[in-house]
Parts: structure tokens; C-alpha cells; sequence
């Protein structure tokens, strides 16, 4: 097994772990999901699934592709909430301030590191 389907491996853990904890945690999620949107709760459990379908999909060679792209727009789709979260702990001042902006860029990383994927 190379380096970049152990890296698959992981990147899907983490998506399928991530999924899960919309259900575990929601209110860490609401925390973070911006006001303009609507129906906040049903965001965060939908966008739980997401995670974990993109998460399997990576998984599944026939699917790996489609897995990848997924992932690469639910990334995409994700990113108003992680610019939530660094507004409210500016306006806030919160502690973590200086990591929610250090993770903005993060979100590049790990799209550049799902379309490793797409065949």
C-alpha cells in the first residue's frame, strides 16, 4: 500500500469521524453555523451525513472519484461556517481566535488533498 492510499485511509477517518460528531456534538455545529442560513439543526445533521457519505465513497474504489468531488464541494460549502466561527471569536474575543483563522487555510489543504482522488 503507497503513501497516497494510506493518506485516502485517513482523509476518509476523518470525514466519517467529523459526520459522526454533527451527531454527537450538534451544538459545537450550531455554535458555528452562520445566521443568514436557514434551519440551522437540519444544516448540521445533513451536512453530518454528507461528511460521512463522502467519507465512504472515498473508500469505495468505483466510487473514489465521485467520493473525492463530493468532498471537494462539501469543503466549499463548509467554509461560511469556519468564517463564522473566526467572526464570533473576534467579536467575542475568545482565545482561540488566532487558531479559527490559522484553520481558514486548512480548508485548501484538505481540498487539495481530496482531489489526490479523482482518477
Amino acid at each position: 500500500m503507497d503513501t497516497l492510499e494510506i493518506s485516502k485511509y485517513i482523509l476518509a477517518g476523518l470525514l466519517i469521524i467529523a459526520g459522526i460528531l454533527h451527531f454527537v456534538t450538534p451544538k459545537l455545529y450550531l455554535k458555528i453555523m452562520p445566521a443568514y442560513l436557514p434551519a440551522p439543526s437540519t444544516l448540521v445533521i445533513l451536512s453530518g451525513i454528507a461528511e460521512i457519505i463522502c467519507g465512504v465513497l472515498l473508500l469505495i474504489p468505483t466510487a473514489q472519484t465521485v467520493g473525492a468531488y463530493l468532498t471537494i464541494a462539501l469543503l466549499v460549502a463548509v467554509f461560511p461556517a469556519n468564517i463564522e466561527m473566526s467572526r464570533k471569536y473576534f467579536v467575542k474575543k475568545k482565545e482561540g481566535f488566532w487558531l479559527s483563522v490559522l484553520r481558514l487555510p486548512l480548508q485548501i489543504v484538505l481540498i487539495w488533498w481530496a482531489y489526490q482522488f479523482i482518477s
